[in-house]
């Protein structure tokens, strides 16, 4: 197969092709893939993207990896394979790699070319499944961080009682000060505007309670600065551990450390109430026959909550689109990972995070004046 060279994505024009034969390109958006990033590699990340070309048909895909493993993969799919582009590397970033080794000797590696194709604007976002301490220290040399943003954050959605929110950050930054905080606050409720299509969102601050007076220094002077801000945003204060499975504010902002935490226990009480209803639903003859009853409503169930439908958590505050996608997940999982970076693309991310931050150093400047004088 002969290899395509696609155009770089123009921001905002409207969808144009480039006819090549019997192949079609779209010039529109391309993603960047770490073809060779995630325990099940390449396979998933070849049946996620055939999957996510059939969802979004405008797309095109720079793949990044053994060409001679994954060309004859992409071949499988000939509609795929039109709008795909190979760029052949040996190297590969192991799980076991540290973030330092990956950034200083993985140079060639899969992950690191497809970040560089974004930096050159060559794609507008890129999806890995591979390491992520490797991906995140690699994107933040690559891509640097935003103007106005000191450290970049890991975000994600997920299902609340209200329909969805999203919570940062959830690992990249372990301590974090107030300034930090407000910035979490700033890109989070940009990413609820982009991402999940909330025109206000709500922002909390997660805290031990909701009294002005609880919490570390760190969290009241954060809210303090949020309650002031010049930005047009919704924050509601300070919320606790049970909101976040409630849905009562559409932005939870905490530090890594405890983000981190609080992820990992709802996605651990999830197995375990799935585990729990499976074996109430096989004790005894009557439960499997009463199974059979409510069957309907438990696969309705199972879907809202599948973890696959929220896979995709996102680096923000880069100077670019960066999509970590989980790396046991199986082709619908890494579908819904590619759809998030196509998500943010097309509607701006990058660029509504700068106007933003933008707004608020003038905010910022504005209150110091008031303030002197």
């Amino acid at each position: 197969m002969t290899a395509v060279r696609l155009s770089k994505p123009p921001q905002s024009d409207p969808i144009h092709f480039l006819h090549l034969g019997d192949r079609i390109v779209s010039d529109r958006l391309v993603i960047a893939l770490d073809a060779m990033g995630g325990d099940k590699a390449p396979e998933v990340v070849i049946d996620g993207a055939e999957i996510a070309r059939e969802r979004f048909p405008d797309i095109s895909f720079l793949m990044f990896g053994e060409q001679p493993r994954i060309e004859p993969l992409v071949e499988k799919h000939p509609k795929l394979a039109a709008v795909t582009e190979f760029r052949h590397t040996t190297q590969v970033v192991s799980g076991e790699d540290k973030p330092s080794i990956a950034l200083r000797s993985a140079r060639e590696s899969s992950m690191r070319l497809a970040i560089n194709a974004v930096c050159d604007g060559e794609a507008s976002s890129v999806v890995s499944a591979g390491n992520t301490g490797a991906l995140m220290a690699i994107a933040k040399f690559v891509l640097k961080t935003l103007p106005g943003i000191t450290r970049p954050a890991i975000t994600t959605y997920y299902p609340t009682m209200r329909g969805e929110s999203c919570m940062l950050d959830l690992g990249a930054n372990v301590q974090c000060d107030a300034e930090n905080l407000v910035q979490f606050a700033v890109m989070g409720e940009v990413f609820a505007r982009t991402v999940l299509g909330i025109d206000k969102p709500t922002i909390g601050l997660l805290n031990v309670g909701v009294e002005a007076l609880k919490g570390s220094d760190e969290v009241r002077e954060a809210a303090a600065i949020l309650k002031e801000t010049s930005l047009p945003i919704e924050f509601m204060g300070f919320v606790e551990g049970d909101d976040i499975p409630a849905g009562t504010v559409d932005v939870i902002v905490t530090d890594g450390f405890t983000g981190n935490i609080a992820l990992k226990t709802a996605e651990g009480m999830t197995k375990l109430y799935t585990s729990f209803l499976k074996e109430a639903f096989s004790s005894s003859l009557s439960a499997k026959i009463g199974y059979l009853f409510i069957r309907r409503a438990l696969n309705n169930l199972r879907q809202r909550t599948d973890p696959r439908r929220y896979n995709g958590a996102m680096l923000l505050g880069l100077n670019g689109i960066v999509v970590k996608s989980h790396g046991g997940t199986d082709s619908v999982g890494f579908a819904n990972a590619i759809g998030v970076g196509v998500d943010m693309a097309q509607h701006g991310f990058i660029s509504k995070i700068k106007q933003d931050f933008e707004r608020l150093k003038d905010g910022q400047i504005e209150q110091k004046k008031a303030a002197v004088s």
